[in-house]
């Protein structure tokens, strides 16, 4: 069985895979305090109370240097092979920007899941502690996109740099006119990441020239992506399906599957 990690700055995506169905899912926080064998029983924990034996094979996405090395060692202690996406990895996709080993590991794997998934031109909208934009075409390139800030930088940043406005969720609020500080400050918050999708994917659609699918992922993909007017499609869990797609590239097909 396939363990699937994409490790953010802020949180961590576990995917426990049968073929390219995640049959389970789960998100951590990503802390770089922790060792590799506090993260290996943390992982034998969910995986136990699933009762799920312990992963055949690892395959990472991280987008924080100083774990690969801790990773690595998990892979020892679960004994199962362990391998790291990478811009230098024997995928069939293309990297047409001007520093490829700058991408990160997951924008290679929403970049191999686009590719195969939809077989046409598709931008990933990947909401994670940054917003993402990946402009992918249809035979797996990936030309480039816009990294902005993520969905909570706006209000956690308002919360630590006033002294009266309060920390608040990113969620959809019940008008757009608040009538309270917390109500202002959720419609706003809200609201300006929504048009901040929308206004970025219609100038990536009008420089690029396309007609692409849109794509919502991350983990906030589902309360954001709805009330986006350009967003076509909502798969939170595209990102891990990436690389369970690199999983047959990295390894090559399980033994006895004929693939």
């Amino acid at each position: 069985m396939l363990l699937t990690v994409d490790i953010g700055n802020t949180e961590s995506v576990l995917g426990w895979f049968e073929d390219l169905t995640p049959v389970h899912t789960w998100r951590i926080a990503t802390d770089r305090r922790r060792t590799a064998d506090e993260i290996g029983l943390q992982i034998l924990g969910l995986l136990g109370a699933r009762q799920l034996p312990a992963p055949e094979r690892i395959v990472v996405a991280s987008v924080v240097p100083t774990l690969h090395r801790v990773w690595l060692a998990v892979g020892r202690t679960l004994d199962a092979p362990l391998c790291f996406l990478n811009g230098g990895s024997p995928i069939p996709v293309r990297l047409d920007v001007d520093h490829p080993l700058e991408v990160g590991a997951d924008r290679i794997a929403n970049t191999l899941a686009a590719a195969e998934l939809y077989r046409r031109d598709t931008v990933v909208v990947d909401l994670g502690t940054a917003t993402t934009f990946d402009c992918i075409t249809a035979d797996g390139v990936f030309v480039g996109g816009v990294i902005a800030p993520g969905p909570t930088a706006g209000t956690d940043q308002l919360a630590r740099a006033t002294a009266q406005l309060p920390q608040i969720h990113v969620e959809k609020p019940a008008r757009v006119i608040g009538r309270n500080t917390k109500d202002c400050l959720r419609s706003g918050g809200f609201y300006s990441v929504v048009e901040g999708i929308d206004g970025i994917v219609r100038r990536i659609v009008e420089e690029w020239e396309r007609e692409p699918l849109i794509v919502a992922t991350g983990g906030l993909a589902r309360v954001v992506g709805p009330h986006c007017r350009t967003v076509d499609r909502i798969e939170p869990a595209l990102t891990i399906t990436g690389l369970a797609i690199a999983d047959r590239y990295l390894f090559g097909p399980p033994a006895g599957s004929g693939g």
